[in-house]
């Protein structure tokens, strides 16, 4: 049992410090936050479907910590602005890395309930949607207020001047969120998702502890 739990232990580390390393190497990054990495997501998701959504949930929440310590120079820049109540800076914080990140340790639920290969990937796609949610809350509740500038600038204005024409306030707020978090989290959602299906044939991997 010692043994066991060692193991876990080792394999969470492992695993966390390589979905930090790969959560760094950003291919493509927006310049307000944001980027495609090379699946730094799915090793959080593999510890959620071999040792169970708790731990999963445990080991996503020790990540949002690591994130928030690797993206601390952004934090304290664009996301949190120096004209920000203390309060709402937390909040951002909170949702953007706390409750974001902690939401791929649901990526094992379906660990029970089907093979391997499939669980992980429908996995992967929970967990990056409910991530997505909560950037989409986050980005229409304190950032909405960028929405109009975004959609008319150089590279959207066709579509851009369209949703500005018809939609304002709180409707305008959205779609800029769900549209610039999307433009990142979901080509890392699709790729996440390939990649946690192409694993999940490893015998290794597909073993649940």
């Amino acid at each position: 049992m010692q043994i066991k739990h060692t193991l876990r232990l080792v394999e969470t580390g492992v695993l966390l410090a390589l979905a930090t390393v790969l959560s760094v190497i950003q291919p493509f990054q927006l310049p307000f936050g944001g980027g495609i990495t090379i699946v730094s997501m799915l090793p959080i998701v593999v510890l959620s479907y071999r040792h169970g959504v708790k731990w999963g949930l445990f080991s996503a929440l020790v990540y949002s910590f690591l994130q928030m310590a690797t993206g601390f120079a952004t934090v304290k820049g664009f996301f949190v602005p120096e004209d920000y109540a203390l309060l709402t800076g937390l909040c951002i914080v909170f949702l953007d890395y706390v409750a974001a990140y902690t939401m791929l340790g649901f990526g094992g639920v379906f660990r029970s309930r089907l093979k391997p290969a499939p669980a992980l990937c429908l996995g992967a796609i929970l967990a990056l949607l409910l991530r997505y949610a909560v950037h989409i809350v986050s980005g229409a509740v304190f950032f909405g207020a960028w929405a109009e500038w975004f959609f008319t600038q150089e590279g959207f204005y066709s579509i851009g001047s369209t949703i500005v024409e018809n939609f304002t306030g709180t409707s305008l707020a959205v779609i800029y969120s769900v549209f610039y978090n999307g433009l990142y989290m979901i080509p890392e959602l699709i790729l996440t998702a390939l990649a946690a299906f192409i694993i999940g044939k490893i015998p290794y991997v597909a073993k649940k502890v």
